[in-house]
């Protein structure tokens, strides 16, 4: 049989290796790249053509939740598992919403990686041992019911409210995204527009709570 390819997407390079050390035990698996953050793993996902990509969320420029989004939706058969710290169901409906396959955690044994790979690659759902599966089930029928204000976001839009949570002043934003300083501003009035919150530190706290952008230095 042919070997499950895997990308790996985290930004932090010693991570990264425990992982791939990690991959290296389970049998008909090849790591076929490693991204730094989430526009390298588009990039790769493209070129290298994975079956699934372990994508952690917390990355700086383009986060995880967002990434997994953009590769279900233009590479419908790439299966995107989910690599992080977390295991509140907030982050982890957001990732299933976002097209995720599955959830990992990262302190997660091997055993339970082989688990997770071939379940998606069967077309099946997995969520680590330690999230409760009915608890994350009620809370997406909920969320359904009731729209998520960050998913009537457009794509730029959050990116713009990363790079807001991550420390970005405008002129840095606008080189990173290539647009004008204007152009910034009127993403940020927008972003308050329609969350509802008129003040910077507010879109922080708010970026951070739902996964856009991490507390972590």
């Amino acid at each position: 049989m042919k070997p499950t390819r895997v990308l790996l997407a985290d930004d932090h390079r010693l991570m990264r290796a425990g992982i791939r050390a990690l991959l290296e035990q389970v049998p008909g698996v090849q790591v076929v790249g490693e991204a730094d953050d989430g526009y390298q793993a588009l990039s790769l996902v493209k070129s290298a053509e994975p079956h699934v990509v372990l994508m952690d969320i917390a990355m700086a420029k383009l986060n995880g939740l967002e990434a997994a989004a953009r590769v279900t939706k233009e590479f419908p058969a790439v299966k995107v598992i989910i690599l992080s710290m977390h295991a509140t169901e907030e982050y982890v409906v957001r990732a299933l919403r976002a097209g995720a396959a599955g959830y990992l955690l990262k302190d997660s044994a091997t055993a339970e990686v082989r688990l997770a790979l071939e379940a998606v690659i069967r077309g099946e759902r997995y969520l680590s041992r330690a999230i409760a599966a009915p608890a994350i089930d009620v809370r997406l029928a909920a969320s359904t019911r009731s729209p998520d204000p960050l998913e009537g976001l457009t794509p730029r839009q959050r990116e713009v409210l990363q790079l807001i949570a991550e420390g970005k002043s405008t002129k840095e934003i606008g080189f990173e995204l290539n647009v004008s300083a204007k152009t910034v501003e009127t993403h940020r009035a927008e972003l308050m527009r329609r969350l509802k919150i008129y003040d910077v530190a507010g879109l922080v706290r708010y970026a951070i709570r739902s996964g856009v952008a991490t507390a972590e230095p």
